[in-house]
């Protein structure tokens, strides 16, 4: 697989995310192949490292802390050929409601734990999950660059910020990497954070570049979702947004058709032609779907292929909020 940089970081050009693996939420429990077991899941991440993707993307809120372990035992055979990026400093309380941490201690206790599971003496990429709305960022980011003079961690990332707090942070330790949701189901961060992060030399990690999963051209209902599943709370999945919603992706799948490939692969490889500095995540526990997203690496789309991808879905166009009013309060802080 080509290369690309986030900052100084070199990475395969398509990363894997692992957070489907595990689950998210007070109520997740492990997504499992249909066979059931690690040993499949494990599997499934090394034939990942053999396709020649390098950085994996988990985090101590994934399961929790189990993703971390699924993917320490995946990658130690091989530790020295990927690239492991995890995030720390959001956690559901007893009541199930998300909080966000970043004070100092937080954050050294954090990377100790995330280094023990995975079973690794350093972290390559470790990212602030979201921002402690009671914290000021350069209390975090000034614990977190310590974590990088100490050698437990080589690069430092943000997720879901604002543009000023990228500023902020940087002016302190360079950031090397931004990871936000960016696809063709969400197109906001290019007005003001791409740019932002361009002008710093700071990567972007694109997390979700399949639209959760309705680039795919799968859903048609929130009942094909389990109980746990996030997806449940996100008002673009609703019923009444997702006939909306869905009239893009059949739109998309006019172009598909006569490019030869899925709709998921050329929703993906939109993303790839963002530029050399953006590294998506799409993430899979299924074998098919991980060859099908690394295939999406290679397509080429001309500029007109590029004009009419963007014409159906052009920023404002997806119908519902992409969180619900408790998860949105601490995105773009």
């Amino acid at each position: 697989m080509m290369t690309r940089r986030l900052g100084e970081l070199e990475v395969g050009a398509q990363g894997l995310g692992c957070m489907r693996m595990s689950g998210i939420g007070p109520n997740s429990v492990p997504a499992r192949t249909p066979n059931g077991t690690d040993a499949e899941l494990i599997s499934l991440l090394r034939h990942a490292v053999d396709a020649g993707i390098t950085l994996f993307d988990t985090a101590d809120a994934y399961g929790p802390h189990s993703n971390e372990r699924l993917l320490g035992r995946a990658v130690a055979s091989c530790r020295d050929r990927v690239v492991i990026a995890t995030k720390f400093g959001i956690y559901y309380d007893q009541d199930g409601f998300l909080r966000a941490r970043g004070d100092s201690g937080y954050v050294r206790r954090s990377c100790d734990d995330s280094l023990s599971r995975l079973g690794v003496d350093h972290i390559d990429l470790y990212y602030l999950h979201r921002v402690d709305p009671d914290i000021p960022i350069e209390d975090t980011w000034g614990a977190m660059s310590e974590l990088v003079t100490a050698g437990k961690v080589r690069y430092l990332g943000l997720s879901e910020v604002s543009a000023r707090t990228i500023q902020r942070a940087h002016s302190i330790h360079p950031v090397t990497a931004l990871q936000s949701e960016w696809s063709l189901w969400h197109r906001e961060i290019e007005s003001e954070i791409v740019p932002i992060c361009r002008r710093l030399g700071i990567g972007v990690v694109p997390f979700a570049p399949l639209g959760r999963g309705l680039l795919a051209g799968e859903i048609t209902s929130t009942d094909q979702f389990s109980v746990d599943d996030l997806r449940r709370s996100l008002p673009r999945f609703s019923e009444s947004n997702l006939n909306h919603n869905n009239s893009i992706v059949d739109s998309l799948r006019k172009i598909s058709v006569e490019k030869g490939v899925t709709v998921a692969q050329l929703s993906l490889a939109w993303v790839h032609y963002r530029g050399n500095d953006v590294v998506p995540i799409p993430g899979t526990r299924f074998l098919s779907h991980l060859k099908d997203n690394i295939a999406a690496v290679e397509i080429d789309l001309s500029l007109e292929d590029l004009s009419r991808i963007e014409a159906t879905s052009p920023p404002g166009a997806v119908a519902g909020a992409r969180y619900s009013d408790q998860l949105i309060r601490y995105v773009g802080r």
